[in-house]
């Protein structure tokens, strides 16, 4: 018998390997900007939150209009880029293993609905999830209006739901929702960071997430 109904999955940093990506077009914003400069770790820590939530965070005391400039610049350096980050080893196996095996698949994710459903295409992933949340549909992370949306929608109750992310956002919104959580320390957080945040589990990448929920 599973443990699990639901399986939430956060998106980049989790199932697809976008970290670098994303602190590169952050990082370029705000040079472009000369906004005052901070370290990578800084930025990853951001990754998870909503666009507006994001930029607030790294620069709560500027100029409101100058974050909003900064968001914008951030994703008109996304829009350029010249590739699209790749899935991480194993992510499509293992969503088309839990799909044929019975789970309700969804996805929380700091992206917006336009970005999730390129990326949701592009990877051929879209048929395998049964429901998704973004951030311009919800509050942002570590809210757990994204949980409860997707737990309503498909009727499963907390304590069946597991939520699978890289960052204490995604952990933390889990906790909010009084559902499970298992982090993944392949992506933008550190597994101390994760561990701060009391998951069930952390593993190393998919492959270990694919053993954890089979064990």
């Amino acid at each position: 018998m599973k443990e699990y109904d639901l399986i939430v999955f956060d998106w980049d940093g989790t199932l697809m390997d976008s970290t670098a990506q994303i602190i590169d077009c952050m990082q370029l914003a705000i040079q472009q900007l000369d906004l005052p400069s901070l370290s990578d770790e800084t930025v990853s820590h951001i990754i998870g939150l909503g666009l507006n939530e994001a930029v607030a965070t790294l620069y709560p005391d500027i100029n409101p209009q100058i974050r909003q400039n900064l968001g914008l610049h951030y994703q008109q350096n996304w829009i350029k880029s010249p590739e699209q980050a790749p899935l991480f080893s194993h992510a499509q196996n293992l969503i088309k293993r839990l799909n044929q095996q019975g789970y309700f698949l969804g996805v929380a994710t700091g992206k917006s609905r336009k970005g999730l459903n390129k990326v949701l295409t592009t990877t051929e992933l879209d048929e395998y999830f049964h429901a998704t949340r973004c951030v311009d549909e919800c509050h942002s992370k570590p809210h757990p209006e994204m949980i409860e949306q997707l737990m309503d929608y498909l009727g499963v109750t907390p304590n069946k739901t597991l939520m699978i992310g890289d960052t204490s956002h995604d952990i933390q919104m889990a906790h909010n929702a009084g559902a499970h959580s298992v982090g993944i320390s392949h992506g933008a957080h550190t597994s101390e960071a994760l561990a701060a945040c009391q998951p069930k589990a952390i593993v190393n990448d998919l492959h270990q997430v694919e053993k954890w929920l089979l064990s």
